[in-house]
């Protein structure tokens, strides 16, 4: 049979579409993308492209009649919800309900919305004590996978979806209206865990409305705490986040959005900072590992601990953004753990994004953005210094995706372990960025000179397993969290003396540290052109990210050569 010309359209080139970009890739595909801009234009690229399929893994767009309605080219919708289940709000609700179990459907667009015949569904355990774009990223992502698999095989066989059908007994989902701030309302004089399920349940957007100091704000990264309190005090502020008093116990607050006014714009940043003018009576705890027992229940975006000669470090910054603060609180943590008496120091995430480098959000909020930004730029170059001039061997664990500085911390490390399934961007350039972290000594010497100019100039996701190929990284581990791990931790202990790291070992040995000084140097003189002076509009790509602007076309890199016509390819 001729190859299947798989179009992925979508509202975002998000990181669930990058990892099916990836795995159909990976499968033999060679799948094109359009990013949803207006309708005309969505279908004019759709029917000059002549595709046998659409999916759509991401699209918070209606499908356009012309394309759902064509009968020889399916449109198939990825929904985040079990069979039956309808509507824009289907994570929001699942978390706040607290079902048990929960799922993903593939099914055919038709002119009432999510409410076409099935093309392949699959169902999981619903995580306990999840935030929604944990649940996203994680269950809800694998079972997508799973669907756009079984919907590309099925076509190539001539299948017919199922029409989707309520009297069926095992059919129980049900259209859900689109959840709106009164069905995530709270009172502080509730309990800390309902009120946490109420901001795990609108994690990532909208956030949840809620008012703290008399202002109403909206509220992000909540993580709970059993201190007590009048309810609605803020009791103490620590690193990013302030507590907050509840009914029974307190809830930390790690970001915050203002309500904007009318013909304002506002955006997420850390709730210390939105707050700032308001905290100075509110006392202030010591987050630092060096006066902090290792506590996974507790608030602790750095934590450590040690496991026999490994010393394990764990950052959780908030959507993987690394703030000039933050990189310097993670610097002083990072000294302290190389003076303990350890032989390796395994670094990794928590539970979202591994890192995706500088905060573009506090950059934008600053009174000059450029000086922030160079400011931010050299704080993480600094934690990638420790990283590389450590005397324990340095083991770096991805437990999520990472993009831009935030892979190249993690290559900042002697060896380097991943989850499975999660997506890496190696590049800076479509943020009118040259990129330092000594990307130039590290990435190289990890792929080679030739494979590190096509990644940092192509601007393409990779997958777990072309990293591994290219030695960006040496093995993957299990895709479940709870098992990565303990897996992790194994593997750290087993590198000092697996005989198949010994090359990597014998390498930080015989590093050069003029040469590597000298990277960080050159690295930073083209930043400053790009940070402070705007040589390739850094400022205007920055804004346009925090403030989500949609895209107006689809970028050449992610559209297959199928799927240009001449006229396209000559405008391109």
């Amino acid at each position: 049979m001729r190859s299947l010309k798989i179009l992925l359209l979508s509202s975002a080139f998000n990181g669930l579409t990058q990892r099916a970009w990836l795995d159909l890739r990976q499968s033999g595909y060679e799948p094109s993308v359009v990013l949803f801009t207006d309708d005309a234009a969505v279908c004019r690229q759709i029917e000059e492209s002549a595709a046998d399929l659409v999916i759509c893994p991401f699209l918070k767009d209606r499908v356009p009649h012309p394309l759902w309605s064509n009968p020889d080219r399916p449109v198939v919708i990825i929904h985040p919800g079990i069979v039956g289940d309808r509507g824009a709000s289907a994570l929001d609700w699942a978390i706040t309900r607290q079902v048990s179990r929960w799922g993903v459907t593939a099914l055919q667009a038709v002119e009432e919305m999510d409410a076409g015949p099935i093309w392949s569904t699959f169902e999981f355990d619903m995580p306990p004590e999840v935030r929604k774009s944990e649940l996203y990223n994680g269950a809800v992502s694998d079972a997508a996978i799973y669907c756009i698999r079984d919907v590309v095989e099925k076509f190539a066989s001539g299948f017919v979806p199922t029409p989707l059908d309520y009297a069926q007994p095992h059919v129980i989902g049900r259209l859900q209206p689109n959840m709106k701030q009164i069905d995530r309302t709270f009172s502080w004089h509730d309990c800390a865990r309902f009120i946490k399920r109420s901001i795990d349940a609108a994690d990532g957007q909208p956030g949840v409305l809620a008012s703290i100091k008399g202002e109403q704000y909206y509220l992000y990264d909540a993580h709970l705490d059993s201190r007590h309190g009048l309810p609605g005090d803020i009791l103490a502020v620590q690193d990013d986040a302030v507590l907050v008093a509840a009914g029974d116990q307190s809830v930390w607050v790690g970001s915050l959005k203002r309500k904007a006014q009318p013909g304002e714009e506002t955006f997420k940043l850390p709730a210390r900072h939105v707050l700032a003018g308001r905290l100075a009576d509110v006392p202030v705890l010591d987050g630092s590992i060096a006066n902090q027992a290792f506590n996974e229940l507790a608030y602790q975006p750095i934590r450590y601990r040690e496991s026999g000669h490994v010393g394990e470090l764990t950052f959780e910054f908030y959507n993987g953004a690394m703030s000039t603060e933050q990189c310097q609180r993670l610097v002083a943590a990072l000294r302290w753990a190389k003076a303990r008496d350890t032989q390796v120091l395994l670094i990794k995430g928590g539970r979202g994004s591994f890192s995706n480098g500088v905060h573009l959000n506090v950059i934008q909020a600053a009174p000059e953005p450029g000086l922030e930004a160079w400011a931010n730029i050299q704080a993480i170059d600094d934690v990638c210094e420790e990283l590389l001039t450590a005397r324990q061997l340095v083991v770096s664990g991805l437990t999520g995706s990472a993009g831009a500085g935030g892979v190249m911390l993690a290559l900042a490390a002697d060896i380097v372990f991943a989850r499975a399934g999660v997506v890496l961007n190696p590049h800076y350039k479509t943020m009118g960025l040259y990129g330092s972290e000594y990307w130039t000594y590290s990435l190289p010497r990890a792929v080679g000179s030739e494979v590190a100019h096509t990644l940092t100039e192509e601007c393409l996701p990779i997958s777990t397993v072309q990293a591994r190929q290219w030695g960006m990284i040496q093995d993957i581990g299990p895709r479940c969290p709870s098992a990565f791990g303990p897996w992790l931790l194994q593997a750290a202990k087993s590198a000092l003396t697996d005989e198949q790291y010994a090359l990597l070992r014998a390498r930080k040995t015989n590093m050069d540290l003029e040469q590597v000084d000298g990277c960080r140097k050159k690295e930073l003189a083209q930043m400053q052109l790009d940070m402070v002076h705007n040589r390739q509009q850094f400022a205007e790509k920055c804004r346009h990210f925090v403030y989500k602007r949609k895209t107006c076309q689809t970028p050449q890199r992610l559209i297959a050569p199928w799927a240009l016509t001449p006229q396209r390819a000559l405008v391109d």
